[in-house]
């Protein structure tokens, strides 16, 4: 295997590619459109809950995202700053969508982890973090709304590292007078910053550098505040981890910094220190190894797919990871799962809904090609031959299910359409009865809120309205041992026999009784609560 020409081994290296995850409500979107504002991306910031501004932030596009104040789907956003090409993957924080952040948490080289001054460690973000621990990817945390009053520094570090087990190292520090968040204690730089302006947000902030010893400071903060913040840095450097940066590039050691996203406190600065930490594009491992970024051909992997980002065109697009190489518009490549060559052409890039086609991209750019219909996550798409297939993204255990009918009859194709092009989403799992009628439908969701989402999108983007049967199962298991015959296995009277959209068969469950039951009664049965779209 060849490396690739020096121009594009030099644009692979500038490329920053990284998720940012959080509990709902922790900031991650705003913190997304300052990243944004500092990049020149955007001029003006909107808030998800801007009263004031009157605008919704860049990344949510979908209309229900923009009525509910919330991210139910993953964006994908380019910009430049300093030398760097940034790719962004803003994730949904609702627990109920958390598949589809874990599947972009797949595309990612690193991860920003985002915490609430005030609430600490949440629930939602442990998943997160198990989830990039498992990848074993930087970790890199911004605590967040540090303009508001919150737990105390010193508790805050010691959650993570108790909680999420990892060692932390705080990069900065918080400085503040009474319940106000002046500035933070640059520790590598051994300055200050204070911050003035802002505009609720909207524009850039100020900031002054000094040294922390420096009169202007002790006249600013008091004697007290000053002598206390001179303790802090005191204690951090005498009792506190050693900084290590291979630690934190295996993420096994989380640089902290403090800021407030809201006002733009400390934003710049945890850009500029976490561009000069983070990796380039990294290895991605396949069925013949792992496959260099720097190599001399093209290879990605689907990721995400999006129906109707554009309502006017009705429009779907497959989200690609470029993990080797060089994308030239137009060029055909060997789409792996499907056995054939295809062209892809009007390939784009994306502000959220906006987009421009791009004429070459580098390993590690997220791309949006046109997909008539051919695309499914996981899918591997390469120049080279022979052929290899990249690690599988996994499927994860719905655990709501319900059986899904069409008001209109005469709108069945609308609802088979919307039903399909929603599953290969990713955003519901389909399955069957054998026997049930052609009408009928049961869907599988990760949380119960994407069912309303299901109903929403069916009925403004397909023109189909629904009706929704709940029903009583919370569990499933695909079927891994060979052989299964449906009508000699022993179940419960409240387990049921379902195929998935690959007609597999499934079993679903109301309790972890019936599973153990089950497994008693059918000695050779293997169960699985995760099934893998790699087909290797």
């Amino acid at each position: 295997m060849g490396y690739a020409d020096e121009k594009t081994m030099k644009e692979i290296g500038r490329r920053r590619t990284f998720a940012i995850i959080s509990h709902p409500d922790a900031g991650k979107t705003t913190l997304t459109e300052k990243l944004l504002l500092y990049g020149g991306a955007i001029r003006l910031a909107g808030s998800v809950k801007s009263r004031k501004t009157e605008r919704y932030a860049v990344s949510d596009w979908m209309e229900i995202e923009k009525q509910r104040g919330i991210s139910v789907t993953s964006s994908a956003m380019q910009f430049e700053y300093n030398g760097y090409c940034i790719n962004i993957l803003d994730t949904p924080g609702h627990q109920d969508f958390s598949e589809d952040t874990y599947r972009t948490l797949m595309a990612a080289d690193s991860a920003v982890m985002i915490i609430d001054h005030a609430k600490g460690v949440e629930e939602q973000t442990k998943k997160l973090f198990q989830v990039c621990r498992k990848r074993g990817i930087p970790i890199f945390t911004f605590i967040n709304k540090l303009d508001r009053e919150g737990l105390d520094p010193f508790e805050l570090m010691e959650e993570i590292e108790t909680v999420l087990g990892i060692q932390s190292y705080p990069m900065n520090w918080p400085v503040r007078l009474g319940g106000s968040f002046l500035g933070v204690y640059d520790r590598k730089a051994m300055h200050m910053e204070v911050f003035s302006g802002g505009d609720h947000g909207q524009s850039l902030v100020s900031s002054v550098k000094r040294s922390v010893e420096d009169q202007v400071f002790r006249d600013l903060l008091g004697d007290d505040a000053h002598n206390k913040l001179i303790e802090d840095i005191s204690l951090l450097d005498m009792a506190g981890d050693a900084f290590e940066m291979n630690k934190v590039l295996k993420g096994e050691m989380t640089p902290i910094f403090f800021g407030s996203a809201m006002t733009n406190f400390g934003v710049e600065n945890f850009l500029q220190e976490f561009l000069k930490m983070s990796t380039p594009p990294m290895p991605r491992g396949s069925d013949v190894g792992e496959i260099d970024a720097e190599s001399d051909f093209f290879s990605g992997f689907i990721f995400k797919i999006q129906a109707n980002m554009n309502p006017t065109h009705r429009d779907r697009i497959a989200f690609l990871r470029i993990c080797s190489g060089k994308f030239t518009k137009g060029m055909n490549v060997n789409h792996v799962q499907a056995g054939k060559q295809v062209k892809l052409a009007q390939p784009q890039q994306f502000l959220a809904q906006d987009r421009e086609i791009v004429e070459e991209a580098y390993a590690g750019d997220i791309i949006g090609v046109f997909d008539p219909g051919i695309f499914r996550i996981g899918d591997t798409l390469c120049e080279k031959n022979p052929q290899f297939r990249f690690e599988g993204i996994p499927v994860f255990a719905p655990e709501h299910f319900a059986r899904v009918y069409i008001k209109n009859s005469l709108k069945r194709k609308q609802f088979i359409k919307g039903i399909d092009q929603l599953s290969e989403e990713g955003a519901i799992q389909v399955f069957h009865e054998k026997d049930s009628m052609a009408q009928e439908l049961i869907i599988g969701v990760v949380g119960i809120l994407q069912l309303e989402v299901l109903e929403y999108r069916l009925k403004n983007e397909y023109g189909a309205e629904i009706t929704i049967e709940h029903l009583p199962f919370k569990y499933i298991r695909w079927i891994e041992s060979e052989g299964f015959n449906p009508e000699k296995a022993r179940l419960t009277l409240d387990t049921k026999i379902l195929w998935d959209s690959y007609d597999n068969p499934v079993l679903v469950f109301q309790n972890e009784w019936s599973i153990r039951t089950v497994e008693e009664r059918n000695k050779d049965l293997v169960l699985s609560d995760m099934f893998s779209l790699k087909t290797w």
